[in-house]
């Protein structure tokens, strides 16, 4: 009899733990051990169809959690009936991360996210917490009706006109600019911005997808441009034919609360973007910017991925099947599959 109740007890406890220690079907959370991010915590969102955000956004947090010791949650779009991660999805859970958030990057398109889910990204732009944007994130909303829809898109009315894009951001959906896998692009800092820090330590910044037109709202700081090349290849030549528009950007937000918030917002970002060296760096420094610890940025920081990081060459439909968060939730497990 008594052997029996210790055995009893003791199931219920390793089944306890078993359930606090459960992998999140949305989530994967990185947390470092030391550095100067310790007591930080970072919330990474990635639901975009096409240029692979659940690859770029879980290597920057692995990249921020190992190296500075920042707790960073990676929250992930994902097919409810099986869980496996599914860019585009808007099907969400574990926003409730951004109660505590110091910091939210996004590489979002297009999403209509479950009331309770979005309510969580909504209270955290009302109490003015700093964000970085990436790519499509620039659309990232298309809610028709209800209380959520002054964040969508293509939102008309004037108090909040073009939506969370335009009004957080900077700017919405404007256009292509450069063709995908065609045209390549330089990140060339701007005259007046090459000594900012988000900029230290960064040279030759080079990325793969293709131009966006953008024109940020007023009172945004024009930190880069984009010249558009006729090739994939850091040295193609430019073409002349397009004029060189704002890729990357800083703004200062009111929030509803009354704080302001820090935005940086960048129309690159896929996941072979980061594959270079400068504008990966750019990226990790924007956060501690973000964050308004750029007395951290050091130039020669580590910014070497952590585990293998073989991106997938973007198209709609083209992520890896088959990948659930809990995957890539050890430090060295492939983003976002076997290692080629």
């Amino acid at each position: 009899m008594r052997h029996s109740i210790i055995a009893s007890l003791l199931l219920i406890v390793a089944l306890n733990h078993s359930s606090l220690h459960a992998a999140h079907p949305n989530k994967v959370v990185y947390e470092g051990k030391e550095g100067i991010g310790q007591g930080k915590h970072i919330v990474f969102i990635a639901g975009d169809q096409e240029y692979r955000g659940e690859e770029t956004l879980p290597a920057l947090a692995r990249i921020l959690a190992k190296y500075h010791g920042f707790k960073c949650s990676v929250i992930f779009t994902t097919d409810p009936e099986t869980g496996d991660i599914k860019p585009g999805s808007s099907h969400i859970s574990g926003l409730e991360a951004l109660k505590d958030a110091d910091l939210m990057v996004i590489f979002l398109r297009f999403q209509n996210f479950p009331h309770d889910q979005m309510q969580h990204f909504v209270d955290y732009i009302n109490r003015g917490g700093p964000v970085v944007g990436l790519r499509t994130s620039t659309h990232s909303f298309m809610i028709k009706e209800g209380p959520y829809a002054k964040y969508s898109t293509y939102y008309k009315g004037e108090e909040y006109k073009d939506g969370f894009g335009r009004q957080v951001l900077g700017e919405t959906w404007a256009g292509h600019y450069g063709k995908n896998h065609q045209q390549s692009s330089l990140v060339i800092p701007t005259k007046e911005q090459s000594n900012h820090p988000i900029f230290k330590g960064v040279k030759n910044m080079h990325v793969q997808c293709g131009g966006y037109k953008a024109y940020p709202i007023e009172g945004s700081v024009h930190l880069a441009t984009g010249r558009i090349l006729n090739g994939m290849k850091a040295d193609a030549d430019p073409d002349k034919t397009k004029e060189e528009l704002p890729v990357v950007w800083t703004r200062a937000y009111k929030s509803e609360s009354g704080k302001v918030a820090r935005v940086f917002t960048t129309t690159h970002g896929a996941s072979e973007d980061i594959l270079n060296p400068g504008f990966r760096r750019m990226l990790l420094n924007s956060c501690f910017w973000a964050l308004s610890m750029e007395s951290d940025i050091k130039p020669d920081s580590p910014i070497d991925f952590v585990g293998a990081y073989n991106p997938t060459t973007f198209k709609f439909e083209g992520h890896r099947k088959g990948v659930k968060p809990s995957d890539i939730a050890d430090w060295n497990s492939p983003i976002l599959g076997p290692a080629k």
